[in-house]
């Protein structure tokens, strides 16, 4: 057989696994835990069952978020929560007025009582979304809450998201619930680019093994994360992940080490609201921290890029050597394989409510994702590392006085085969 007949055999061989596998990973039915113990009782503070709701602190870090926060903070104010909830919207140095903007929205809106505060400039071996989380976290604490609600300033939520967070945490026993948040898919790239990203991340990190109890696999959404304070001191968290450029698989790392039990799946009633409308903005997102997801391992960039060859671009080339080639053993695996490539990506179509004509396209739309990761390894070793809205975190070299770095990873590019 010729060199092309044996990588669309691996390629054909790879999907089936993938299909199979690794734990479904395509499937998009892992959505908040069922509970019927805790429900909204609008008379009082009280579930139909007699039990009090547990306290709540939101916990909102924003730099330079004035051009989404108001589509953002309104959701948070208007949360309907039978307990007692809180908003600390912690200000990240922010230069377009970030700080004074969410306090004139809290006063034309009302709703949940709003904090606002600033924690300066980072401290070293801190990146900025940790040490505003730090800081919110403790002022929080001092409420004594029972929950914590992690979420991104882009990040709106319909009116009833926290109390049914906090029903499915109560109702499973949870310490830890993340959502990943809709996506915003307005734009044409935002259309062809965003699902693939939830697409390779849940290949990565498949919800069911994450959602199964003594499971290794360990992973959470930054944008949508209920934490039980309890939970949060054990585990030292965000001391314990200070260093992580991408912070959520970390946090759920730190949980599960801690014992906790964690839960992660896709949103209902959570979206983002940032929007993406060029190539450029979406490739900045993706690579201003993809070879942290590789571990800033050129061993890993390579496999990476062989793994992605392989897997996404072998089955068009394949179909197209044996369509002009005349090599039908070539054209007809190369057909199958991305038939299932093509089988994979259609529910995260569907979730997102787009045209099922873009599945075939995912093998193009992983070639951006390699060359975006190929990009964030060039930028790295270019000394600008993983940038952000005027900050740059290099891989970091030594550990924090106080304890061990963690491995940096999350949801950034595209995922080894």
């Amino acid at each position: 057989m010729s060199a092309v007949v044996w990588i669309a055999v691996g390629s054909l061989a790879a999907w089936g696994w993938l299909l199979l596998g690794q734990g479904f990973f395509w499937r998009t039915d892992q959505r908040l835990p069922e509970h019927e113990e805790y429900r909204e009782n609008s008379k009082g503070r009280e579930g139909d069952d007699g039990r009090c709701w547990p306290s709540v602190a939101l916990v909102v870090p924003a730099r330079d978020e004035a051009a989404v926060l108001p589509e953002s903070l309104p959701s948070l104010l208007a949360q309907v929560y039978p307990g007692k909830a809180e908003i600390f919207l912690i200000d990240d140095g922010s230069q377009d007025g970030t700080g004074s903007l969410a306090r004139d929205l809290s006063a034309r809106h009302g709703g949940l009582p709003l904090t606002v505060s600033s924690p300066g400039e980072p401290e070293p071996g801190w990146t900025g979304k940790l040490w505003a989380l730090r800081h919110g976290i403790a002022l929080a604490r001092a409420r004594d809450p029972e929950y914590l609600l992690l979420t991104d300033a882009d990040i709106a939520h319909e009116p009833d998201s926290l109390r049914e967070l906090v029903a499915s945490a109560r109702s499973q026993d949870l310490d830890l619930v993340s959502q990943m948040a809709r996506l915003r898919v307005t734009s044409g790239w935002e259309k062809l680019v965003v699902p693939a990203f939830v697409y390779f991340f849940a290949q990565l990190y498949p919800f069911r093994r994450i959602n199964r109890p003594g499971a290794r696999t360990s992973a959470a959404a930054g944008g949508c994360v209920l934490l039980r304070t309890e939970t949060a001191v054990r585990a030292r968290v965000p001391e314990s992940i200070r260093q992580a450029v991408i912070d959520d698989v970390s946090l759920a790392r730190a949980v599960r080490r801690g014992g906790g039990r964690i839960w992660l799946g896709l949103a209902e009633r959570v979206d983002s609201v940032r929007p993406y409308p060029r190539l450029a903005d979406l490739w900045r997102m993706v690579s201003r921290s993809a070879y942290a997801q590789l571990r800033h391992n050129p061993l890993l960039l390579l496999g990476t890029v062989a793994g992605m060859v392989v897997v996404y671009l072998a089955p068009p080339v394949a179909l197209l050597v044996g369509a002009f080639g005349g090599n039908g053993a070539a054209g007809w695996l190369g057909f199958a394989a991305w038939a299932v490539m093509t089988g994979t990506y259609v529910p995260i179509l569907r979730y997102y409510r787009l045209s099922l004509w873009l599945a075939p396209l995912l093998p193009f739309t992983a070639l951006l994702y390699l060359l975006m990761t190929v990009d964030s390894a060039v930028q790295h070793y270019r000394g600008r590392g993983a940038a952000w809205k005027g900050r740059t975190y290099s891989r970091p070299r030594t550990a924090p006085a106080s304890g061990p770095p963690p491995a940096p990873d999350g949801p950034a590019g595209p995922p080894p085969a």
